[in-house]
């Protein structure tokens, strides 16, 4: 059995809070996880302005070390957390915005 962390989705329509569980690998978005990690609300409410972020680190850290494989988006968001160093092999699957500038033109 393979365990990743990956979001499941909660919330209502234009209200999505987002979920971190640690999931067989083999289940559904939404399926009954193993454990529930932490909650990420992607949106802020009226009287905060910044997003809400509630994570058990240390069993984010567990899960890690015992092989759990985390999703892209939750890679990114443990590197900006700096749980996970921006160099970590878990970065390889996680895709690269293009850049601003766009495509090279080489010649004319």
């Amino acid at each position: 059995m393979g365990v990743r962390l990956r979001f499941s989705l909660h919330g209502k329509r234009h209200q999505k809070i987002f979920r971190l569980d640690a999931v067989d690998s083999r289940r559904r978005r939404d399926a009954k996880p193993i454990e529930t990690l932490g909650i990420y609300n992607p949106k802020p409410q009226a009287d905060e302005h910044y997003k809400t972020v509630q994570w058990s680190v240390d069993r984010i850290k567990y899960w890690l070390g015992v092989g759990a494989l985390p999703s892209p988006s939750v890679v990114r968001l443990l590197t900006l957390g700096k749980i996970l160093p921006p160099d970590s092999k878990y970065h390889k699957n996680v895709t690269k915005p293009p850049s601003p500038a766009g495509p090279a033109v080489l010649g004319k």
